[in-house]
C-alpha cells in the first residue's frame, strides 16, 4: 500500500482524508511513520543492508546437497537425509550463538507421529529451535520459521532425490540468515528462529511447536512462516522480482460461537490478529525494502493448500505465510526429470538468491520492529453506537515489560480499505475521536515506544485480541 495517509504522510493522501472527516486538520490526519524519531530508520536500514544473498546461496546449496530431506529419510548419515540436514542447521545456530557470546538457546524439539496418511510408519519428527531471549519481556515471542524437510513427487518416498532448493531450503536459509543479522542486537521481546519438520506429511513440526508453546504459556505475538521465497518466474509466464505475497486468515480459527455472534454485529471479518500482522508486514515493506510491494492475500493460504503457519493459527496465535508471488508448479513436489522437453524438479539452478535475500530482509526488519516495540494492547474496547463520536479504551501496558513505552496510537480506516488511513496519538488508556462516527469506520489501537516503534494494531474485542481465546470456565467449580 503506497499511499496510506496515516503512515506515509503523503500530501495527496492527507488532502483526500479531509473529504471524509470534515473539520479535522491535516496535522491531525497525517500520522508519523513507524520510526519518526532520528536513529531508528538508520538501524532498520542497517539490518536490511546486512542480509547477504551470498550467505543465503551457500546455505541453500548446502541444504540441497543432502540429496533428500524427506521426513522419513536417513537420520544416521552425515551426508544424506534429514538427520544430516537438521544437525547441520543446529550447528549453524550454535556457530551464530558463539559469535554473539551465547545469545541463542539452541535445541532439538521432537515428537513421534504414528499412522499419518503420508507417513504410515512411526516417525520421530524433529524441529530445530533457536531462541534469542528478550531483555525485559522474555515471555513475549516473535517467530520466524522455515521448513527443514523436502519431498519428491510421492510425499512418502524417502529415498528419491528431492533437493528442495526453493521448497523449502530458501525459507530455512532465510531463517538462518535472519539469526546471523539480528543476534547483533538486543530486544525487549524474545525472537525465535525455527526450522520445522514434517511439513510435507501434515504440518507435524508446527503442530508440536505450537502445542508446546501454548503449554508453556508463551505469549506469541507473531509467527512469520517462510515457505518458498526464492522464485520470481511463474509458470503462467510472469516474471516479477518486486512482489511478495502474505497470506493471513480473516476469521480466527479459535473463534467461539459467542464471538461469531458478536462479530456479526460489530465487524472484524478482516481484522483478526493475523490479518493485522499481515498489514504490519506490508507496512515494513513500504518503509524499508526498496522495490518490493506486498500483496496481501485475504486467505489462510493458497487455494486448498496449507503451510506451517496454520498450526499456530489453529491454537489462536497470530501467524502469516510469506512467500514469492509467482510459482512454477513444475518445481514443486516433483521428481527430477525431463518429460517432452520440459524440466521438472526443485533444483538449485532455479533459485534466485537476490530475491530470497530481499524477502529475508523483510522478515528481519519485521521481527526487529515487533521485538523493539511494546506488546500489542490488550482488553481493547470500543463505544459509540448512536453517538457522533467514538471512544476506545484498553488496559495499560505493564511498564516493567515495556519501560520505554511512550503511549498509544488510535487508528481508523474506511471499511473497504485494506490499510489503516488515519491516527491520533495519546498517552492515556482511553481516547475519543470527536465527530468520527463508529458506523462508518474500522478502528484499532497500537502501542508506541519512545523510539517510535509500534506494535501491530489491535481491533477491539476478542475478535482482534493478540492472544488465544481463553478456555470456558469450568462450570463444575473444580
Amino acid at each position: 500500500m503506497r499511499c496510506a495517509a496515516g503512515w506515509t504522510g503523503a500530501a495527496s493522501c492527507a488532502v483526500a482524508s479531509l473529504l471524509f472527516i470534515p473539520g479535522r486538520s491535516a496535522a491531525q490526519e497525517s500520522a508519523p511513520v513507524i520510526d519518526a524519531r532520528p536513529g531508528a530508520g538508520s538501524v532498520m536500514e542497517a539490518i536490511v543492508d546486512s542480509v547477504s544473498a551470498e550467505r543465503i546461496e551457500a546455505d541453500i546449496r548446502t541444504l540441497a546437497a543432502f540429496g533428500t530431506r524427506n521426513t522419513m529419510s536417513d537420520t544416521l548419515s552425515d551426508r544424506r537425509g534429514i538427520g544430516a540436514a537438521r544437525r547441520w542447521i543446529k550447528a549453524e545456530f550454535d556457530r551464530i550463538s558463539d559469535a554473539c557470546g551465547g545469545c541463542l538457546d539452541v535445541t532439538f524439539q521432537s515428537s513421534v507421529v504414528t499412522g499419518a496418511r503420508r507417513m504410515p510408519d512411526s516417525t520421530v519428527v524433529v524441529n530445530v529451535i533457536a531462541i534469542q531471549r528478550g531483555t525485559t519481556d522474555p515471555n513475549r515471542y516473535v517467530i520466524m520459521s522455515g521448513d527443514v524437510d523436502s519431498r519428491a513427487s510421492d510425499g512418502s518416498d524417502a529415498t528419491t532425490d528431492a533437493p528442495g532448493a526453493n521448497d523449502n531450503a530458501s525459507g530455512m536459509a532465510g531463517v538462518i540468515e535472519a539469526a546471523r543479522v539480528l543476534t547483533r542486537y538486543e530486544f525487549p521481546a524474545s525472537i525465535v528462529y525455527a526450522g520445522l519438520s514434517g511439513e510435507e506429511q501434515g504440518l507435524f513440526g508446527g503442530q508440536n511447536m505450537a502445542a508446546e508453546a501454548k503449554a508453556a504459556g508463551w505469549r506469541i505475538e507473531a509467527v512469520l512462516n517462510n515457505d518458498m521465497i526464492g522464485n520470481t518466474q511463474g509458470q503462467n509466464g510472469i516474471t516479477d522480482n518486486t512482489v511478495a505475497r502474505v497470506f493471513s486468515e480473516g476469521v480466527r480459527a479459535d473463534e467461539t460461537e459467542r464471538m461469531s455472534r458478536l462479530r456479526r454485529f460489530t465487524g472484524g471479518e478482516v481484522d483478526s490478529p493475523s490479518r493485522n500482522l499481515a498489514r504490519y508486514v506490508d507496512r515494513m515493506a513500504d518503509l524499508y525494502i526498496p522495490n518490493l510491494d506486498v500483496m496481501m492475500i485475504y486467505r489462510l493460504d493458497r487455494f486448498g493448500r496449507g503451510g506451517h503457519h496454520r498450526p499456530f493459527n489453529d491454537v489462536g496465535y497470530p501467524a502469516v505465510r510469506i512467500m514469492e508471488a509467482n510459482e512454477d508448479y513444475r518445481r514443486q513436489h516433483q521428481d527430477i526429470r525431463v518429460e517432452d522437453g520440459v524440466e521438472y524438479g526443485d533444483v538449485v539452478e532455479e533459485v534466485e538468491f537476490d530475491f530470497a535475500a530481499k524477502l529475508t530482509s523483510l522478515n528481519a526488519v519485521t521481527l526487529a520492529a515487533l521485538a523493539w516495540a511494546p506488546p500489542p494492547p490488550s482488553g481493547v474496547e470500543i463505544q459509540g453506537a448512536v453517538r457522533p463520536s467514538t471512544t476506545l479504551r484498553w488496559e495499560a501496558i505493564d511498564p516493567t515489560s515495556a519501560p520505554d513505552l511512550a503511549g498509544y496510537r488510535v487508528y481508523w480506516r474506511l471499511t473497504d480499505q485494506p490499510q489503516w488511513q488515519w491516527s491520533e496519538f495519546t498517552a492515556a488508556v482511553e481516547h475519543t475521536l470527536e465527530n468520527v462516527v463508529i458506523d462508518n469506520y474500522i478502528f484499532g489501537v497500537a502501542a508506541v515506544s519512545e523510539t517510535g516503534f509500534e506494535s501491530p494494531v489491535v481491533f477491539p474485542g476478542p475478535v482482534g485480541a493478540f492472544a488465544p481465546v481463553p478456555p470456558p470456565a469450568d462450570s463444575s467449580g473444580t
